[in-house]
């Protein structure tokens, strides 16, 4: 103990030391640095496409910071820059030249000017085209110095313009035609809030037959139309009627009659595919001359008053290949079961139904689950004629069913209760606003869906009924009184898939499920007095 060993053991040889000497960053060489007194980039190995395809996974921001390391990542990032957004004030034609010299690959461009502030003008636009002659993708945002002659001079230099969208500019429906004549490739385009559209530019409009011989206007290649809030949108109808590749058209909240228009389309245009009409002047003999698409897959007819059951059942007996309906009936109580009832003889491949503001009753709503048996998504919203009964018909029979919404309806515990057995596919389940239902249900949910994937959104608030819309935004929001702290619960089960019973069985199931959460519907669990003085939902693709 405590002796050394007889054999010394060999110290370890002392470790090297490798001096680094980094040198500071060169302007010339763009950041290289030097290892052991060599300098070397190892950032020159990368090729230029390489580093591009880097820098598109980049924020803006760190892009920014990246072109400021080396001239030549300052010349990758601006040659492989396609997108950009701009500033157009005044000020900016000023920095075109030296700005598109950088950037001379751009193939969508943005412009927008706050309304404070004085646009760029003809001018800049047209200098602005002579470098860019690549743009495919145009956005002008407030541009209201904009006339069109800076508009035909745009179109002679971007011929391979595809897609345009503008909003409150101040140039007419005379600057998108000279743009149609010279882009032969546009694919898309959108117009909103065109301040320069006046009696000069439309004029009147007669019959159908008249109008189709006085079409002087078309385009061969533009497939979508979107027109938004435009006092006089039937300047746009000659373009719309001459368009042979249309596929779809949309036509929100825009002044005047377009009975005659549609007529046109229906006679010109059977190729169309998809259909939004939201508050504008329509009657059945509109719905009449969309029935002639003969494609028809999309129809949205949000807020018509003029639209009744006759011009819904034309379309459905012709278009029977229609898969997304949307109807906001606005509470004219105009269309109901027997608008529903044609729509489940004839259109079988139905797979989208929204329903806002209607009076339905059982007949309809039951035609249409049984007959449609490729129903997914299903939304039903501010109509009181639903009840119990129809919430259960559509848990026993919707077998394909996969999104229900349900948003300020009459209905109860008992009728949600309904889905703990029926619609085995259904993977998302909303109720919101129906005050008979309350949060005890979904505890017992939860056990009877097993796993499951069901989703609950369940709001214990105390309002009117929802006046929904099928638009995808925009509008005066109305003042709301909110609740100081609304209950929301987010419930997500799993369970094992049950397999699905007989009529007969889930029937005497509801009847039971009926009976043990009867006492629940008279309950009110409103957690505040106040109630929402005015309440606007929408109900659009993001519902489902």
């Amino acid at each position: 103990m405590g002796q050394s060993p007889s054999t010394a053991v060999p110290s370890p040889e002392p470790t090297r030391r490798r001096d680094f000497h980094f040198s500071s960053l060169s302007d010339d060489d763009g950041g290289d640095y030097s290892i052991g007194g060599e300098a070397r980039d190892y950032t020159a190995d990368i090729p230029d496409e390489c580093l591009a395809i880097i820098f598109h996974f980049l924020s803006s921001v760190d892009r920014k910071r990246c072109s400021a390391v080396s001239k030549r990542w300052l010349r990758v990032d601006g040659e492989s820059r396609y997108r950009l957004s701009l500033n157009a004030k005044a000020e900016l034609v000023d920095a075109v030249p030296k700005l598109f010299s950088r950037f001379d690959s751009v193939t969508k461009l943005a412009l927008r000017c706050d309304r404070r502030s004085t646009s760029v003008n003809d001018e800049a636009l047209i200098l602005i085209s002579l470098r860019c002659v690549n743009l495919t993708r145009l956005k002008l945002r407030g541009c209201r110095e904009i006339t069109e002659a800076g508009m035909a001079g745009l179109a002679k230099n971007c011929k391979s313009l595809k897609k345009l969208s503008c909003g409150s500019c101040m140039f007419g429906a005379r600057g998108i035609y000279a743009l149609i004549e010279h882009c032969d490739l546009l694919e898309e385009l959108s117009v909103k809030r065109l301040r320069g559209i006046g009696e000069d530019d439309g004029g009147d409009v007669g019959s159908a037959e008249s109008m189709i011989a006085s079409v002087s206007v078309s385009s061969s290649s533009l497939k979508s139309i979107c027109l938004k809030e435009l006092v006089d949108g039937r300047s746009f109808a000659p373009l719309i009627i001459g368009s042979k590749k249309l596929r779809s058209l949309k036509l929100i909240r825009c002044l005047g009659d377009w009975d005659v228009v549609l007529e046109g389309v229906g006679k010109l245009n059977p190729g169309l595919v998809e259909i939004h009409l939201e508050k504008v002047q329509v009657s059945d003999l509109g719905l009449r001359g969309i029935s002639k698409c003969l494609k028809l897959e999309t129809l949205h007819v949000v807020k018509t008053p003029e639209c009744s059951d006759l011009g819904i059942s034309d379309v459905a007996e012709r278009c029977r290949l229609l898969r997304k309906l949307h109807i906001d009936g606005w509470r004219t109580n105009r269309i109901g079961d027997d608008g529903l009832i044609a729509v489940a003889k004839n259109c079988p491949n139905l797979m989208e139904l929204v329903l806002i503001a209607m009076f339905p009753t059982c007949l309809g709503l039951e035609a249409v689950v049984s007959n449609c048996r490729n129903l997914e998504r299903l939304a039903l919203c501010g109509i009181g004629t639903i009840g119990d009964a129809e919430i259960e018909y559509i848990a026993a029979k919707s077998v394909a069913l996969k999104k229900l919404c349900i948003k300020g309806c009459p209905v109860s515990n008992s009728g949600i209760a309904a889905f703990g057995f029926g619609c085995p596919n259904l993977v998302k389940l909303k109720v919101r606003k129906c005050r008979k239902v309350s949060g005890d249900v979904v505890e017992w949910l939860r056990e009877k869906r097993g796993p499951f994937g069901f989703n609950f959104d369940y709001s214990e608030v105390e309002g009117e009924a929802l006046d929904g819309s099928g638009s995808d935004g925009g509008g005066v929001q109305e003042s709301t009184t909110m609740f100081p702290n609304p209950i929301v619960t987010q419930v997500t089960t799993l369970a094992d898939a049950a397999a699905a019973s007989s009529s007969n069985n889930t029937n005497n199931r509801f009847s039971t499920l009926r009976t043990k959460f009867g006492f629940l519907a008279g309950r009110n669990f409103v957690p505040c007095a106040f109630r929402r003085w005015a309440n606007i939902d929408s109900i659009s693709s993001d519902s489902f």
